[in-house]
C-alpha cells in the first residue's frame, strides 16, 4: 500500500467519526465566518476556476471571483520573470472588470524548478519571503490566498511527504499573517485528507478559512450522494473550527462506461488484446503507447511508482486510457449530460448556502477543453466536459442554471 493512502486511512479512522457526527451536532453560527464577511464585504463568495477573457459573459451568469494560480515571480538569478508580469497584469484586467481574485500560491515542484528546495532547512527563508513579497506586491489586486492546492496528492505535493507539505503550507502562511490586513488566508486539500488537516492544527491560527475540493460522481463509484457535500463540509468544519471555502467542485456533463467490445478497441490501439497481455509484453505495450499517445504514456511514467501498467488498469488512471466514465460514477438524479450538469448546479447552490459556516464555492471549471490536458485525447470525458461554456465559448444549459442559482444568494 502506498504510503500516503496508509496515512490518509489511519487519520480518516481516527478523526472522520467523531468530527462527521459532531458536525451535525454542533451549532453551525460563525463568528469568524462573519468576520470574513465583513472584511471581504460579500456573503458568499461565487467563484470560478480557469475562466476566459470574456467578462461581461462571466459576470452575466453571476460569477464574483476568479481562483487564480500565480505564476513563479523569481527566476534562479533572483530576477522578476516576465511570465509574472504577464500574469499580475491579466489578473489586474480581471479586478478592473469587476471580478474579484483569490490566488493560489505555487506548487513545491515550481519552488525547486527554479532552485528553491522547501525541504531543506536552508530555504525557507527564501519560501517565507516570496509568500510576502505575493502578499504586497498584489495588494490590490488578490483579496484571498490559498496556499499551494491539494497537498497531499502525490502529483501535486511530490517530490515533498505530506509534513514536509504541510510545513511548506505552513510557514508561508505564518509569514504572511502579520502583513494580511483584510486578506484572507487559507489552503485546501483534495477531499477529506484527514491526515493532512490533522497535522495542519498548529498552523490554523494563522488561517482565515480551510478549502476543500470536492468532486462527486465524477471519478469514483463510491458515496455518489448530494448529502456528502454536506457531511464533509461539516466535517471539516468540525475538525478545524474554521470557515470553509469550497475551493474546487463540479460535475462533468459528458461520458459513458465502455462496452467490453470498445475497451478492446482501446487496448488493440497498443498492440494488444487484453489488459494481461499487456502485462506480460509490458515492453513493448510501453513502446506503443508512447509512439501513439506520448502524453498519456509520459503521465503514466511521471506517476507510476511501480509497473505503469499498474497504474494504468487498476487506479482511476483507467479512465483516461479508455476514455470513458465508469459504471456508476454518476449521482443518480444529475446523469452526466448538458441537462444533467445543469440540475446539479441548480440544486447545490441551495444546499451550500444553508450552511453559515460555508463562505463560498469555486465552480471547475468555466469552459470545455478540446482535448483532454492528462491524456491528450479529445474523447476522455474526465477533463473534457466540466465548463459552463464549451471549447468556443457558447452557453450551455449549466449557465443559466449557475446564473439562476447564484441569483438567488444575496
Amino acid at each position: 500500500m502506498e504510503a500516503f493512502v496508509k496515512d490518509q486511512l489511519i487519520a480518516t479512522a481516527k478523526y472522520v467519526p467523531y468530527n462527521l457526527a459532531a458536525g451535525y451536532l454542533r451549532k453551525t453560527a460563525s463568528p469568524a465566518a462573519e468576520e470574513c464577511r465583513r472584511k471581504l464585504n460579500c456573503n458568499f463568495i461565487k467563484g470560478i476556476c480557469h475562466p476566459g477573457d470574456n467578462y461581461e459573459q462571466i459576470k452575466g451568469a453571476g460569477i464574483e471571483w476568479n481562483r487564480a494560480d500565480i505564476a513563479f515571480p523569481f527566476d534562479k538569478e533572483g530576477n522578476i520573470r516576465q511570465e509574472y508580469l504577464d500574469w499580475k497584469e491579466k489578473v489586474r484586467r480581471y479586478r478592473d472588470n469587476g471580478i474579484r481574485i483569490m490566488a493560489v500560491t505555487p506548487y513545491p515542484r515550481t519552488f525547486i524548478e527554479f532552485g528553491i528546495d522547501p525541504r531543506l532547512p536552508e530555504n525557507e527563508g527564501r519560501v517565507r519571503e516570496i509568500a510576502v513579497f505575493l502578499l504586497h506586491d498584489l495588494r490590490g489586486i488578490a483579496e484571498a490566498y490559498q496556499i499551494t492546492n491539494e497537498m497531499g496528492l502525490p502529483q501535486f505535493m511530490k517530490p515533498l511527504t505530506t509534513k514536509e507539505a504541510v510545513r511548506f503550507i505552513g510557514i508561508q502562511l505564518e509569514a504572511m499573517h502579520p502583513f494580511k490586513g483584510d486578506i484572507l488566508l487559507g489552503y485546501n486539500s483534495s477531499g477529506p485528507q484527514t491526515d493532512l488537516h490533522s497535522l495542519m492544527r498548529p498552523w490554523h491560527k494563522y488561517c482565515d478559512y480551510v478549502g476543500i475540493d470536492i468532486y462527486i460522481g465524477c471519478f469514483v463509484a463510491a458515496g455518489n450522494w448530494m448529502f456528502v457535500f454536506d457531511a464533509l463540509l461539516r466535517y471539516l468544519w468540525s475538525l478545524t473550527g474554521k470557515p470553509v471555502i469550497l475551493c474546487e467542485f463540479g460535475y462533468i456533463s459528458g461520458g459513458a462506461p465502455k462496452t467490453p467490445e470498445e475497451r478492446q478497441a482501446v487496448l488493440r490501439r497498443y498492440g494488444v488484446d487484453s489488459e494481461k497481455e499487456a502485462r506480460e509484453k509490458l515492453d513493448f505495450f510501453l513502446d506503443n503507447l508512447k509512439n501513439v499517445n506520448e502524453t498519456l504514456y509520459n503521465r503514466a511514467a511521471k506517476l507510476a511508482s511501480g509497473n505503469p501498467a499498474d497504474l494504468l488498469f487498476d487506479t482511476m488512471e483507467r479512465n483516461h486510457f479508455y476514455s470513458e466514465m465508469p459504471p456508476g460514477v454518476v449521482i443518480k438524479q444529475y446523469p452526466h449530460s448538458p441537462e444533467g450538469q445543469a440540475g446539479f448546479y441548480r440544486d447545490i447552490f441551495p444546499r451550500l448556502a444553508k450552511l453559515p459556516f460555508v463562505l463560498g464555492a469555486f465552480i471547475y471549471k468555466w469552459q470545455d477543453n478540446e482535448k483532454c490536458g492528462y491524456c491528450g485525447q479529445a474523447d476522455c470525458p474526465q477533463e473534457t466536459r466540466w465548463g459552463l461554456v464549451d471549447s468556443r465559448q457558447n452557453e450551455k444549459p449549466s449557465y443559466y442554471a449557475v446564473r439562476d442559482a447564484l441569483g438567488k444568494i444575496l
